[in-house]
C-alpha cells in the first residue's frame, strides 16, 4: 500500500505532469503576459514570486481541507458512514482523474476559465498594472484561486488524506504539504514558459497530460482500498 511519503511524491509528480499538460494551456497567456510587461527585465525573480503566491494559496486550501478530512473521521461515529465517505472521494479523485484527460464526459470542469468582469480579472489588471516586482507575490496568491480541474482533484487527495490522520492540526499540516508539493510540480512548466515566448516548443503535451491523470486515479484508487481495510 502507498504510504503518506508516497503520495507526496505522487502529487509532485501529478504537478510536475499537470504542468507540461493543463497549466502550458491555461496558464501559459498569463505567464508570458507577465513576462512581456517585464520589458527586458530578468524574469527570474517575478515569476518566482508569482509561483510562490501561487503555491501559498495552494498550501492556505491543503490546510482548510485537510483538516476537514480530519474533522470528517473524528465526527463520523459511525463506521459505515466514515467508510462512505471515503469510497466517495476516491471514487471522485478517479472520475476527475479521467475527465482530467478527456476519458469521460465531464471536459468542463477542466476548461479555461475566464470572466474579464470577474474579481479575479479585475484584481489581475489592478496588480498587474502596478509594474512593481514586489506584486508578483499577491498576483500569484490571486491567481492560485483561478478554478482548475487539476487543483480541485489535489486538494481532493488532501482532503482524503486528512482522514487518516487523529487531530485537525495534523490533517492541516498533511493537507497543507501535499498541496505544497503539487504546486511545486507545476512550478518547473511555468518558469520554462516565462523564458519562451513561442509555446510550439511542446508538442506531446496531451500524453504528459494523460500520464498524470493515470497518477491521479492511482490515487482515487488507492484510497477506495483504505476504505476497506476499516
Amino acid at each position: 500500500m502507498l504510504s503518506t511519503e508516497t503520495i507526496y511524491f505522487v502529487l509532485f509528480t501529478t504537478g510536475l505532469a499537470v504542468g507540461f499538460g493543463h497549466c502550458i494551456g491555461m496558464c501559459g497567456p498569463i505567464v508570458v503576459s507577465l513576462s512581456l510587461s517585464l520589458k527586458g527585465r530578468s524574469v527570474l525573480v517575478p515569476h518566482l514570486l508569482y509561483n510562490g503566491g501561487r503555491i501559498t494559496t495552494y498550501g492556505l486550501l491543503g490546510g482548510v481541507m485537510g483538516a476537514t478530512g480530519s474533522f470528517t473521521r473524528v465526527v463520523a461515529s459511525i463506521a459505515s458512514l466514515q467508510k462512505g465517505v471515503m469510497i466517495f472521494t476516491g471514487i471522485l479523485i478517479v472520475v476527475m482523474g479521467l475527465a482530467m484527460a478527456g476519458w469521460v464526459p465531464l471536459g468542463a470542469i477542466f476548461g479555461d476559465y475566464y470572466n474579464p468582469q470577474g474579481v479575479l480579472s479585475r484584481g489581475f489588471r489592478k496588480l498587474s498594472e502596478a509594474r512593481s516586482t514586489g506584486t508578483y507575490y499577491p498576483l500569484g496568491m490571486l491567481l492560485g484561486l483561478l478554478p482548475c480541474g487539476p487543483v480541485y482533484t489535489a486538494l481532493l487527495a488532501a482532503a482524503r488524506a486528512g482522514m487518516e490522520t487523529q487531530s485537525t492540526l495534523e490533517g492541516l499540516l498533511i493537507g497543507v504539504g501535499l498541496m505544497l508539493s503539487f504546486g511545486l510540480g507545476t512550478v518547473v512548466a511555468l518558469l520554462l514558459i516565462a523564458k519562451l515566448a513561442d509555446l510550439g516548443w511542446l508538442k506531446r503535451r496531451d500524453v504528459i497530460y494523460k500520464i498524470s491523470s493515470v497518477l491521479m486515479v492511482i490515487v482515487g484508487v488507492y484510497f477506495v482500498i483504505r476504505a476497506f481495510r476499516y
